[in-house]
């Protein structure tokens, strides 16, 4: 089920602002860490993975931006098993950038702001008004904000060349935020190319995956529909990793370790700064090859494995402890023991 702007729970305060990108900022760079230390990705795949991170993190700073003293609007953070901002927020984002120009004339003259501020402050001795606040807010939403550094709905990276070493010719990655889950994803796709080149190829690629690897699906579906279209690629590992839920004090799903944390905080047995974060990754590796198709138009396709799936749970000592007390079984389904994270303080 696709989720509206109703079903989202809102961020109505400048401290639950500063909070939300303080604790998502926090737990990304965090996991980075942990995914590392535990060899969960490679290390190419880890600089990926903090290139996609540093995009989010950069939209949800600049939402921080352009809510933080509107008072008609609030930020809406998802309410299924997300903790994420609604993916409509990042479509705001775009469509407002792209009529930046519009916005800008329509601006107070940034001089004259600052005359006022000072005024205001200093000669009369009182404080400055929010709507006067959400003006200069404004100002720098729609002057410092670069539309190219805003996580899209899709965001494909570079193909790179393998390592000398390495059982294939390139790497691509792409990410994805999808739309029903309102969740971050991140892909990566391990090929060889029939070809001196394949950057020669790169739009036609960069499309298919586009067109084909846009959504969370059955992963071998995925590689099917990418193996099918291009056909001067032969995919040899296909990598897809599901960032989430993020469970905390925002996120209002019936997720059940969602759910022990907001019990744990109700009832003042952890703080307001816990959280945990969900992640799966998926995999599929090529084996042999069938040809498909008529007599005038066969194709060679890989057969793919079966998909490998693997659960993890990221979360602060305490955290842990609670899970275990309270949704054991939750944690019987992963791959690992829960990875245990930094504590989030904020004073």
């Amino acid at each position: 089920m696709i989720s509206t702007p109703l079903d989202s729970a809102v961020l109505n305060s400048k401290e639950q602002y500063v909070f939300y990108h303080k604790m998502v900022d926090f737990v990304l760079k965090e996991i980075i860490v942990r995914i590392q230390q535990n060899q969960l990705c490679s290390q190419q795949e880890i600089i990926f993975f903090k290139q996609y991170s540093d995009l989010l993190l950069y939209s949800i700073e600049a939402m921080r931006i352009k809510y933080m003293y509107d008072e008609e609007d609030n930020m809406k953070v998802d309410l299924t098993d997300s903790g994420f901002p609604n993916y409509l927020e990042f479509r705001y984002l775009y469509n407002d950038l792209e009529l930046r120009k519009q916005y800008l004339d329509k601006l107070v003259d940034t001089s004259l702001l600052k005359e006022q501020f000072l005024d205001t402050l200093l000669r009369k001795k009182q404080p400055i008004k929010k709507t006067d606040l959400f003006k200069a807010s404004s100002i720098i939403y729609y002057t410092s904000v670069e539309k190219q550094f805003i996580f899209n709905r899709f965001v494909q990276g570079k193909i790179l060349d393998a390592p000398k070493d390495a059982n294939y010719d390139y790497v691509t990655s792409w990410s994805f935020y999808d739309v029903s889950h309102n969740r971050p994803f991140i892909c990566f796709i391990y090929f060889n190319y029939d070809g001196n080149n394949a950057l020669k190829d790169k739009e036609k690629i960069y499309q298919t995956l586009k067109e084909s690897a846009d959504r969370e699906m059955a992963l071998d579906t995925m590689a099917y529909n990418i193996d099918r279209k291009l056909t001067a690629i032969q995919p040899k590992h296909i990598k897809r990793i599901d960032l989430g839920p993020l469970h905390n004090v925002f996120a209002k799903d019936e997720n059940q370790i969602t759910h022990a944390i907001l019990s744990g905080i109700s009832n003042k047995t952890v703080s307001l700064e816990s959280y945990a974060v969900s992640l799966t990754i998926d995999e599929v590796f090529a084996g042999e090859t069938f040809t498909e198709g008529g007599f005038f138009s066969k194709q060679t396709m890989q057969k793919w494995s079966e998909v490998i799936s693997q659960k993890y749970l990221f979360a602060p000592h305490r955290i842990i402890q609670l899970l275990h007390n309270q949704t054991p079984r939750a944690l019987d389904v992963l791959a690992q023991e829960p990875i245990q994270m930094a504590d989030l303080k904020l004073k």
